[in-house]
């Protein structure tokens, strides 16, 4: 991160970030990448075969089940979030995540609003309780960072929440990590053209309709203002004790292999194949210290 990004303040509602751009991934050395070239484009101008992406896929899936059989045994932790704009792809990365996995050693989180009894606790409280127990993989379609994106864009949040969520979230996820849990945090990206595509695709498939929320439709004239969201939580909220990963998911199929590839990575657990557990693509996968930067700042008003 940039030192003009850590001079931010968040005692008001400054969320300043880069200009939105729509970059070409065209000849883009990865050392040179910047999240708006990834959010920009898809990382390569030709899509994945499909008999590759299935193989990569059974491949990984294999690895991820040796995973959570090591999880298991040693009475591990690990907790994944998925965040990114809407329509990013994060529900399929988890459904290929989990879809061969043991469910007993497994859970998805996705919550709702919360409620009156929610809605009176400490912000990060509801999401505790579902952290996982020793022997568990817990994986969060969307978390507390709901607070740095749609609360504050959406206005369902008030300014000293949001500064009071910065101040606090590092030493929360801090806990988690120090406690013996393994913590990753994805940013799944997409254009704005291609997340449009994505949204007409489900308007009118009435078995994905449900995807497309009243929340959804009213943040369609704020990609700026969930742009600069997104930055800012990024530049306050990335560390070396709980980084972010920033994933390109202007191709969906690649997003997936390539999350899942990270975080097998990451992790020596037993029987690992490591050509297949190598580190991922950095054209796919960046951590969002090697991408972000911020180019104007100002006082916050």
């Amino acid at each position: 991160m940039t030192k003009d990004a850590e001079r931010l303040s968040f005692d008001g509602v400054d969320t300043r970030a880069v200009p939105v751009v729509q970059p070409s991934n065209e000849n883009v050395d990865p050392a040179d990448l910047t999240i708006t070239h990834m959010e920009g484009a898809r990382a390569y101008a030709e899509k994945i075969t499909k008999k590759k992406y299935l193989s990569d896929l059974r491949d990984l899936q294999v690895e991820i089940l040796k995973l959570q059989r090591w999880v298991k045994e040693n009475g591990e932790r690990i907790v994944i979030l998925f965040e990114g704009r809407d329509a990013a792809g994060k529900g399929g990365a988890i459904r290929r995540f989990t879809e061969n996995i043991n469910p007993r050693g497994a859970r998805t989180v996705a919550l709702t609003k919360p409620d009156d009894t929610e809605r009176g606790q400490w912000y990060f409280q509801r999401y505790v309780a579902h952290l996982p127990t020793a022997g568990e993989m817990v994986f969060f379609d969307r978390s507390w960072y709901n607070r740095a994106g749609v609360e504050i864009v959406m206005g369902f949040c008030t300014a000293h929440e949001y500064g009071e969520f910065f101040r606090q979230a590092p030493g929360f996820e801090r806990s988690i990590v120090e406690s013996g849990t393994h913590l990753f945090k994805f940013w799944f990206t997409v254009s704005r053209p291609n997340q449009l595509a994505r949204f007409e695709a489900r308007k009118d498939d009435p078995l994905r309709q449900w995807k497309f929320s009243p929340v959804d439709e009213a943040s369609l004239g704020k990609w700026d203002e969930y742009t600069r969201a997104r930055d800012a939580m990024l530049i306050h909220t990335d560390s070396p004790v709980a980084p972010w990963i920033v994933i390109n998911s202007n191709e969906k199929k690649r997003a997936r292999l390539e999350s899942m590839r990270h975080v097998v990575h990451s992790i020596d657990y037993a029987h690992k194949d490591h050509e297949v557990a190598r580190a991922p693509d950095p054209l796919v996968v960046q951590p969002a210290s090697a991408v972000m930067t911020v180019t104007e700042t100002s006082a916050a008003p």
